[in-house]
């Protein structure tokens, strides 16, 4: 699971991203997504096998993204939808149950997990902005397993709750726990652009990021997300993990996937 260690985020204008960023279809993305395709792609989350059952429910989804406008309503229909199997597609990397062998493949046990397995460690880091609460821990909890004081603290800030003094909401509250997911996902970084911004293909990449292979395409994103220890090597088992469940998210929604689906050829960012 992936553990947001070096996360350092640029300052955030509003919670909702801009309408002017991109052609905004709709702000609703219940006409592209229905309950039972949410029931169909995230097919075993309520297995009885998986501890977040009954956690990650479609209402809760739904309302947090009314928070982020520009979340799978940017660009065209196809652009739309890819957005949506792209967020679920990493998604569900981070949290899944599943296994080669498991039931329906490994790919229908998506969001199994609300928080980190191994979640002994309090996450912790010396930092005066975002000071940790007294006996709290800040390790991997919600889709995006958000990691660390300082993040929580600036997730916090965006979605309007106090994180740091009540870091476990992340796993407890389903609409919260979507939004600290999106708010990753809508967020550029000090040296990376927004998730968001690559699939909707508003990033333009420099010289810089043209040298070191990063083109637009899902891989940019899997780097962005953990690309110091997923990028730049033949395609490791996690990222083809992330590229299987996003061709399923995208054969469900009837999109085509796009390029650049891994990021073997792509160097980190910095």
């Amino acid at each position: 699971m992936l553990k947001l260690c070096c996360l350092i985020l640029l300052p955030l204008v509003s919670l909702s991203v801009s309408a002017s960023r991109g052609r905004v279809q709709s702000e609703d993305i219940s006409e592209i997504i229905s309950r039972d395709l949410f029931n169909e792609m995230l097919k075993h989350r309520n297995d009885a096998a998986c501890p977040a059952k009954g956690f990650y429910t479609y209402d809760a989804f739904i309302a947090a993204t009314k928070s982020f406008g520009s979340f799978g309503t940017t660009g065209d229909i196809a652009t739309r939808k890819r957005e949506i199997a792209a967020f679920l597609g990493q998604t569900s990397h981070e949290t899944t149950g599943g296994r080669a062998r498991a039931r329906d493949g490994p790919y229908t046990w998506g969001y199994c997990f609300s928080q980190d397995k191994g979640n002994s460690g309090d996450y912790c880091v010396a930092n005066q902005q975002w000071p940790c609460s007294p006996g709290k821990k800040y390790y991997g909890r919600g889709p995006i397993q958000i990691s660390y004081n300082y993040n929580y603290g600036l997730a916090g800030r965006a979605i309007g709750y106090n994180l740091l003094r009540n870091p476990d909401a992340v796993a407890t509250d389903p609409v919260i726990s979507f939004k600290t997911a999106l708010w990753f996902w809508m967020t550029p970084q000090s040296r990376k652009p927004s998730c968001h911004s690559v699939i909707t293909e508003q990033w333009t990449p420099s010289n810089a990021d043209s040298d070191a292979g990063r083109e637009l395409g899902y891989g940019v994103i899997t780097n962005i997300i953990n690309g110091g220890i997923e990028c730049g090597k033949p395609t490791p088992s996690q990222v083809q993990d992330r590229i299987g469940f996003y061709k399923r998210y995208c054969d469900l929604l009837q999109v085509e996937y796009g390029n650049s689906l891994d990021c073997s050829n792509q160097s980190p960012f910095a």
